[in-house]
């Protein structure tokens, strides 16, 4: 078990070290902060919940690394040094600074959007306004709203733990949205990354790489 942990540990280690610390402006003049990642030309955007920053998805980026997948991690406006702008709930501009940064980078072919909770709900409303194909996929993990959905854009993928409060209010904005989309709910009552934390981790973290690679 010590064996596995050093494992665990050193693979994060490992990611940490090839992290780059990047930084953009969003358009109500926040700043946001992210770690940027790169490998292959299908990045991956991952926005946090209000609990958690851009640090706590180390484990499951370690997946979407290994399997070659960019992936931008940020900081939502008000967490780490990322700066409020004029808008300072707008949290979807910070999605749509982090779509533009990436689609700055020449290697970049197609993104995908993971947003839990609060960051599903900005992911969400970052959807609504994004560029019509920028966002080529688009997964909500256990999101805490999400806004207008039959609106949203992108390959969708909508995720929760099947006994969790919100379940019915997703599955309610599932049955709105446009396809291509899919719903899986997955054991438990885990709410958004603390399904991480659960026996049902490996099975969130390859519901959602079956998705990415559908593409």
């Amino acid at each position: 078990m010590r064996t596995l942990y050093l494992l665990i540990f050193l693979a994060v280690s490992s990611a940490n070290i090839s992290a780059k610390e990047v930084h953009f402006s969003t358009q109500d003049n926040a700043t946001i902060y992210a770690e940027f990642q790169e490998r292959g030309s299908h990045a991956v955007l991952l926005a946090h919940g209000a609990i958690f920053n851009k640090e706590s998805w180390e484990v499951f980026e370690q997946h979407l690394l290994d399997n070659n997948y960019t992936v931008l991690a940020i900081d939502f406006r008000g967490y780490g040094k990322s700066t409020k702008g004029d808008q300072p709930s707008a949290l979807y501009l910070d999605i749509l600074a982090g779509i533009q940064f990436l689609q700055a980078q020449s290697d970049i072919r197609k993104i995908s959007v993971l947003g839990a909770s609060m960051g599903g709900a900005a992911a969400a409303k970052a959807s609504v306004y994004s560029v019509s194909g920028s966002i080529n996929q688009l997964i909500l993990l256990s999101p805490a709203s999400v806004y207008q959905a039959a609106k949203l854009q992108g390959n969708l993928l909508f995720i929760a733990s099947e006994d969790e409060y919100l379940v019915k209010a997703l599955q309610s904005s599932y049955n709105k949205a446009p396809a291509p989309k899919s719903l899986k709910l997955i054991p438990g009552n885990a709410h958004a990354q603390h399904i991480f934390k659960t026996s049902q981790a490996d099975t969130l973290t390859q519901v959602i790489l079956d998705f990415l690679q559908e593409y």
